[in-house]
């Protein structure tokens, strides 16, 4: 996230033809810019991950919103060890809530400690875990996950590509990808005109396109077990 904001906006309205911001002004250009970031990150949650040690609240249920994480979480993807200080430090494993219900039912009624053991974890529900066995208020997780992107502050009326400030939000690998999704907002605004919509319709599919190539280069390259392949 080392892309200014103002290079991308430079490329896109070189490609527009429009430098001095007259058929598209810089904060619209910038809206679309955020709109672009936000459509990454829902189609590539791991185009923002961050890394960062959670406090747990007492019990079984834990929510990412209820921690104070910045930036805002959009979904848990990992959970790695315990972290605090007064733990055992140990690797946090998932397993299947269904698993602890059959066995052990009353395993939410357990004795709370600082170390957690296993942790589950429902898609349905992307910012809601639960861990095993209770946690206490002093215990520590390290966890990843996919977060928000920060919106590009939006320049003055009049201003050009130039005033706009920061850096996008996003991976910086990703900004062909926001440059595409603003080229296909801006063109479809103009619609209308001879060969705007067919513009519009290549840069969407260019930017999804340049996110599914990306994924299944990301897949190949993975550490994941492959099957039939055993570590050393």
């Amino acid at each position: 996230m080392t892309t200014t904001a103002t290079s991308v906006a430079r490329r896109i309205v070189d490609l527009l033809q429009d430098t001095t911001s007259i058929r598209w002004t810089a904060a619209e250009l910038v809206r679309y810019m955020n709109d672009g970031q936000k459509e990454i990150i829902k189609a590539r949650p791991d185009a923002l991950n961050i890394t960062a040690t959670m406090t747990l609240a007492a019990g079984t249920r834990q929510d990412l919103d209820s921690a104070s994480l910045t930036p805002t979480p959009m979904k848990l993807i990992e959970i790695t060890r315990n972290m605090a200080v007064t733990s055992t430090l140990k690797a946090v494993r998932q397993c299947q809530r269904s698993v602890l219900d059959a066995n052990f039912p009353a395993w939410h009624a357990m004795a709370p400690s600082v170390n957690v053991v296993h942790f589950m974890f429902d898609p349905r529900d992307p910012k809601t875990f639960y861990v095993y066995p209770p946690a206490t208020t002093a215990a520590q997780l390290e966890i990843m996950y996919s977060a928000y992107p920060t919106d590009i502050t939006e320049p003055a009326d009049g201003a050009t590509y130039a005033d706009i400030t920061g850096n996008i939000g996003v991976a910086d690998i990703y900004a062909v990808s926001l440059i595409d999704y603003v080229l296909y907002r801006a063109y479809d605004k103009d619609a209308s005109y001879a060969s705007n919509g067919a513009r519009s319709a290549s840069h969407m599919a260019a930017f999804a396109q340049g996110l599914g190539i990306e994924l299944n280069s990301t897949v190949q390259i993975s550490p994941t077990v492959k099957d039939g392949v055993t570590g050393g």
